[in-house]
């Protein structure tokens, strides 16, 4: 592949899964910005929880090339 930028859930900086870590990474911000959007978006109407697990499903972890979503499918699918 190219040497581009890629998201993905990062081992390096998680508290959890490593969405944040790897938003971050990819998007150049830090990751505690995102950690803090996510938790005031949960506690006003519940949407940062399930944006982090559909993040944690859609993103592949680093050093895969498949996310939860993929393989699963992929599992099914043969």
């Amino acid at each position: 592949m190219g040497g581009g930028k890629r998201l993905e859930r990062k081992v390096e900086g998680r508290l959890v899964a490593g969405v944040c870590a790897g938003l971050g990474d990819y998007l150049g911000i830090d990751a505690n910005l995102i950690r803090v959007g996510l938790a005031v978006l949960t506690i006003f109407g519940g949407f940062g929880a399930l944006a982090y697990l559909l993040a944690w499903a859609l993103m592949p972890e680093e050093g895969e090339s498949a996310s939860v979503v993929e393989k699963i499918i992929n599992k099914n699918g043969t």
